[in-house]
């Protein structure tokens, strides 16, 4: 039996995947009824402010908070973040996110106390779990999170929306770092792992020296971004860390696991970053692409596809299933895909922009539509297969090393 007296709140996973996923068509209905003129919240800055803002901090730190408030307790081997400590984080998201909608309409130091709560427990309690667990591989993800925090907080003190926007590119980062982080991780091992149930030993091996050298080019990249944005510098250290990530994806057998969906749309979301770097660094040298569309590259495809990825295998992991996905969760693979395309091509149809805006919304909010259909009650419920909630190899990361 489970030892908290809610289900909802026995793992990390189980609240922000669901609430993330209902939050990522709430923040996209808002936001797609604002460029139409239907104002659903009365903002007082630039809705483009806030649409970023939520995605970063509300969806994506939510789906950060997740996976690894949920793989702590498998890297330390402590009980899981859970009951009233994981119930105060998941009311500390749900204040931030109720605050944003009231900007302007209540103090600006409310708004900023509120939203920083989930960010600040979020590091706290990472904190706690890793260096209590002496996890000393992890403890620059405590940094990491420390620093989105302050990203944050740099964000809300910001006095124009220029400011605001440097504060916002280097949320961005932070997070395309710790999916760097994770992804390098996982996705090699999840793809060995499968490959050697299926009789090859033709597996991805982890270089110690190109992940860190992949590591080092995307802090660089995302300084140099966030901090002089669409300049030669910006575009010489993006062209970089792009240029690194595809290095290091050519390594890990893409090809070899087109048959297995759950890993797939792993590789799938990681090329949208690789990608998202290489038209980052032409947008910054003004060729061809404008940087909103690197932008939303690296965040709806890099940031949202991961997501999508680890919920998807994560949900059925902890819930006691098999590693098996539906059909309509295939489905939602695709349309993210779809969604993250339409909106990446839309500057090239200025006649259908808005209109190709739209669609790319409504095939977002589909996408988690169907993933809250599928995985919602998935994590309402007690494990499947009866046993009790604890740490379990589905998240552990086996890697072979050069």
């Amino acid at each position: 039996m489970s030892k908290t007296p809610w289900t909802l709140l026995n793992y990390a996973f189980r609240p922000f995947f669901l609430f993330g996923g209902i939050f990522a068509i709430v923040a996209i209905a808002v936001w797609a009824l604002a460029l139409r003129g239907i104002p659903i919240l009365s903002l007082t800055y630039d809705r483009n402010l806030w649409h970023a803002h939520e995605m970063l901090l509300g969806f994506a730190t939510g789906g950060v908070a997740a996976f690894i408030l949920t793989a702590v307790a498998t890297w330390t081997g402590r009980t899981p973040v859970q009951g009233p400590w994981l119930g105060i984080l998941v009311l500390g998201w749900l204040v931030g996110r109720l605050a944003m909608c009231f900007v302007g309409r209540i103090p600006d130091f409310v708004v900023t106390a509120a939203d920083m709560l989930f960010p600040l427990l979020l590091a706290g309690l990472a904190a706690r779990e890793i260096i209590g667990g002496r996890s000393h591989h992890n403890y620059h993800l405590v940094a990491i999170l420390g620093l989105i925090a302050t990203a944050n907080l740099g964000f809300h003190l910001a006095g124009d929306g220029a400011s605001a926007r440097i504060w916002l590119g280097l949320l961005l980062h932070l997070l395309l770092l710790v999916v760097t982080i994770i992804g390098g991780r996982i996705i090699p091992s999840f793809t060995a792992n499968w490959l050697r149930a299926h009789g090859s030993r033709n597996v991805p091996v982890i270089h110690d020296w190109l992940d860190n050298l992949v590591l080092a080019a995307t802090v660089v990249a995302g300084l140099a971004d966030g901090i002089w944005p669409g300049t030669p510098a910006a575009g010489i250290a993006a062209l970089a860390a792009g240029s690194a990530h595809i290095v290091r994806f050519s390594r890990w057998r893409t090809t070899a696991i087109f048959s297995e969906p759950l890993l797939v749309i792993l590789h799938l979301a990681y090329c949208w970053i690789l990608l998202g770097y290489l038209l980052l660094s032409l947008a910054s040298f003004g060729l061809f692409v404008p940087r909103v569309v690197a932008l939303h590259a690296l965040g709806m495809g890099g940031l949202g596809g991961m997501i999508l990825a680890v919920a998807t295998r994560v949900g059925l992991a902890h819930t006691g299933r098999p590693l098996q996905v539906s059909r309509v969760t295939i489905a939602a693979y695709w349309l993210l895909g779809l969604a993250v395309t339409t909106r990446l091509v839309s500057p090239l149809f200025a006649q259908w922009y808005v209109a190709m805006l739209d669609l790319s919304a409504a095939l977002w909010m589909l996408t988690f539509g169907l993933f809250v259909w599928v995985y919602g009650p998935m994590v309402l419920r007690p494990r499947a297969d009866g046993r009790p909630e604890r740490p379990t190899i589905a998240i552990k990361t086996t890697i072979v090393k050069s």
